[in-house]
């Protein structure tokens, strides 16, 4: 075993002997990996040994572990889902996970309505609406809808449908509803055309087909001929969508394909939808922390991550390897699919030949973006060159901080710190503040506040390293460990001297230079400049500048709604009996607003720690009422 603080050799003897998920955390009490075991003792104490030091990544891990937690659970199959969770709540830096730069749009269609809508989400409720997805592209799922909309015409509106209404809207002249809402088809028909379109989007385009040459022959046959050529034309334009669908096999039926490629520690993982035989879709997705990783590892990452997510499940994924674990994965994908799901590594020619087709598409993919990410590195350190002759810095602005604020007339005041480095967002360093000292609408103390806080923590961080206390300096987040080459505010000449003051009294006014960017002529104000800069709309510089001070008071905004929504909650909750402190504070660290909680079910309130069943019905009624 490696050497060990008497608190972590502690934490490993109490461990159990069940299963259940580890979390493990840094000295700043950050989440940097979370696993599963069967046996959490033994599985975590593995991690120690010096056998396992020969890993680089298990060492770093190691080293960087101050403590360490767990949750037991009832069997691996729990202790996966709940791991899938966690994953995806504190996305550990040690973990292989799948990128979320964005929360990836789904189709959406609200199945649970007796009309039912169809459009374009980024959030799963769990309403009774059905969820198809995840998609990479926003503009795939418009052209999707689009072609859906000409197939299956649906509604869009958001009005009564009565069957009453005196007249409909353009759409259903122009044959992209059906017009429910003036009786022109039945809630039977409407629903009936909506299960087509679900069936269209699931791949059984041949389903579809047969049902609407059935309701074309009694059409005919009760001498409806109109109706009966709509349905004709309606079935000639699906088969004409599907001719554009590749056959790659006439005798495969439902699969997915999953193949990958991967460098620099990224791996983008390619996804074919095959469905009846035919190529229905693909997706890629990329995944980070694969560094040192084997392909087994990575696949059981993605597999237990996307498939968390995705709408459906096929009855077999061809993988390129064996996938870690690949028996409880096997369950738990069989557990969603509602059947048995085979997880195979092709040995026949025809499925090599479409996971060869799918690792070349991975390649092309990840070299594409590396060469985009390439070219936006090129392009930004040419604005960060620019902005350095701009200001007459004395080197060029490698890490720029950005400071804004966010309240109203006072209330609910909060701060955020944006940091990009080399001309890129660095969204790990990115802090926010809520205000503690101001009263008042006072813009200018307020950003007082934030950077005398700020930048007390950075005097903390040099003095623990002076006096050699190690272990302080690494509980101290790297956000404020150094020391910005550009501080910039959001605002003009006062929030500028406000910066220089805060400087001025921290020692660090000629280690730290500092500019302010004001919204409505776009000035930029220099400490010694009588007048403000402005650069040309054209400029790098200026680019980089404004899309800092966007990014700042976008974070700032953000973070003040959710205090104030934060603030509205608890006034709300403390009116509803039975929902104490405890609680209050567990249904927001649980939920973090008052729109997730109020679509929560009764279950769910219940699962959250404090709660009953009793007190989860009772806010529930609360808050429909």
């Amino acid at each position: 075993m490696v050497n060990l603080s008497p608190e972590l050799q502690e934490q490993l003897d109490t461990l159990p002997q069940k299963p259940g998920v580890y979390i493990m955390k840094d000295a700043a009490g950050k989440v940097i990996y979370v696993g599963k075991a069967v046996n959490l003792r033994s599985r975590v104490r593995s991690y120690f040994h010096e056998s396992a030091q020969g890993n680089m990544k298990t060492a770093r891990l190691v080293g960087d572990i101050a403590g360490i937690e767990f949750i037991v659970t009832a069997s691996e199959l729990e202790a996966l889902v709940l791991e899938n969770t966690l994953i995806k709540r504190y996305r550990p830096r040690y973990n292989v996970r799948l990128r979320d730069d964005k929360t990836y749009p789904y189709i959406r269609v609200t199945w649970h309505e007796p009309f039912p809508k169809v459009m374009l989400t980024r959030h799963v409720v769990r309403d009774g609406s059905r969820y198809f997805g995840p998609y990479t592209s926003v503009q795939a799922v418009h052209q999707t809808l689009d072609v859906l909309r000409r197939l299956f015409p649906f509604r869009t509106c958001d009005r009564e449908i009565t069957g009453r209404d005196p007249r409909p809207c353009l759409y259903y002249h122009i044959k992209r509803c059906g017009g429910p809402c003036i009786g022109a088809i039945s809630q039977e028909e409407y629903r009936d055309k909506i299960a087509q379109l679900m069936l269209f989007l699931e791949g059984q385009t041949g389903e579809v087909v047969r049902r609407l040459e059935a309701q074309m022959k009694e059409a005919a046959e009760a001498l409806e001929f109109e109706r009966a050529a709509q349905l004709r034309d309606q079935i000639w334009a699906i088969e004409k969508v599907v001719e554009g669908q590749r056959v790659v096999s006439p005798h495969l039926r439902d699969h997915d394909i999953v193949a990958f490629a991967r460098d620099d520690g990224n791996a983008c993982v390619q996804v074919f939808f095959v469905r009846g035989g035919r190529l229905i879709g693909r997706e890629y997705f990329f995944m980070e922390g694969a560094e040192g990783e084997d392909a087994g590892a990575i696949l059981s990452s993605f597999l237990s991550q996307f498939y968390a997510e995705a709408s459906s499940v096929p009855p077999e994924i061809i993988l390129p390897a064996e996938a870690d674990e690949a028996n409880i994965i096997k369950q738990w994908l069989a557990s969603k699919r509602g059947a048995d799901v085979v997880l195979m590594v092709p040995q026949n020619t025809e499925r090599q030949s479409l996971l060869q087709m799918a690792q070349e598409n991975a390649r092309e993919t990840l070299e594409a973006m590396r060469a985009q990410w390439l070219a936006d590195q090129s392009k930004q350190a040419g604005a960060v060159s620019a902005l350095q002759e701009a200001l007459m810095l004395a080197k060029p602005p490698a890490r720029i901080e950005c400071y804004d604020i966010s309240n109203i007339q006072g209330t609910a005041a909060t701060g955020s710190m944006v940091v990009f480095v080399n001309g890129v967002p660095r969204k790990s360093d990115y802090r926010r503040f809520q205000i503690r000292t101001v009263e008042g609408a006072d813009d200018y103390a307020m950003m007082r506040e934030v950077l005398r806080r700020r930048f007390l923590r950075y005097q903390q961080a040099q003095q623990a390293v002076e006096e050699g206390r190690q272990s302080t300096a690494r509980s101290l987040p790297d956000a404020f460990a150094l020391l910005p080459d550009l501080l910039l505010v959001d605002g003009g000449k006062g929030q500028l001297h406000a910066a220089l003051e805060v400087l001025e009294e921290m020692g660090l006014r000629e280690s730290v230079p500092a500019a302010a960017l004001a919204k409505q002529e776009e000035e930029i104000y220099l400490p010694e400049a009588p007048e403000p800069l402005r650069l040309p709309a054209d400029s790098p510089a200026l680019h980089l500048l404004q899309h800092i001070r966007d990014e700042a008071h976008r974070f700032a905004v953000g973070y003040h709604r959710r205090v104030r929504e934060a603030g509205a909650l608890r006034s709300m909750l403390d009116e509803i009996p039975g929902i104490g402190p405890r609680r209050r504070q567990a249904l927001l660290k649980h939920f973090g607003s008052l729109e997730r909680i109020r679509q929560a079910s009764v279950e769910e309130l219940a699962q959250v720690s404090g709660m009953t069943r009793q007190a989860a019905e009772r806010l529930k009624e609360y808050l429909a009422g």
